[in-house]
């Protein structure tokens, strides 16, 4: 089974970790949709940090490279592309965009992801963090209470996975 999953959920809140512990039990790809993005601000001068000027930074950049040549999108669907040839089960991919999601969920019938947690504050200074909330058709929401109850929910979300497919198999 090969299944592609967008993730998203506020800044912080433990996506790479839920992906991570996820990787403990299957085969998975961990892929940002801003990795690329990321790559070319090193190259300008970004330092790597993430602070809030950093954060619109990279989010103004992958506007920026998206309307010049769709570079974000391009090197998700050869991740993609990769990932279907590899022995890989899972591909997560990080994307905060709602048009960016569709695409994806269209174009690779991608199943989608959120990740929330109560108190949380969301980071209002770029476009990408603001409107995290923005795309409403999330096939799952995953509601994390703390970090340490973590292999519960993704031992949870793989079985409900798996339970899908077994119903689209029969």
């Amino acid at each position: 089974m090969k299944e592609i999953i967008v993730i998203n959920g506020p800044a912080g809140i433990g996506k790479d970790s839920f992906v991570k512990e996820f990787s403990k039990y299957r085969k998975t790809i961990n892929f940002s949709s801003v990795d690329k993005v990321k790559e070319v601000a090193k190259i300008i001068g970004w330092t790597g940090a993430k602070l809030e000027k950093d954060r619109k930074f990279l989010s103004d950049l992958k506007a920026l490279t998206t309307k010049y040549n769709d570079m974000s999108y391009v090197d998700t669907v050869e991740a993609i592309r990769k990932f279907k040839k590899s022995d890989n089960e899972y591909m997560f991919i990080h994307i905060r965009e709602k048009e960016d999601i569709e695409r994806i969920v269209k174009e690779f019938k991608a199943t989608t992801l959120l990740i929330v947690k109560d108190n949380v504050e969301i980071i209002a200074s770029n476009v990408s963090d603001a409107n995290i909330f923005e795309y409403e058709k999330y096939d799952y929401t995953i509601k994390i209470d703390v970090l340490e109850n973590l292999e519960k929910y993704v031992k949870d979300f793989i079985k409900v996975l798996e339970d899908n497919e077994n119903k689209h198999t029969t």
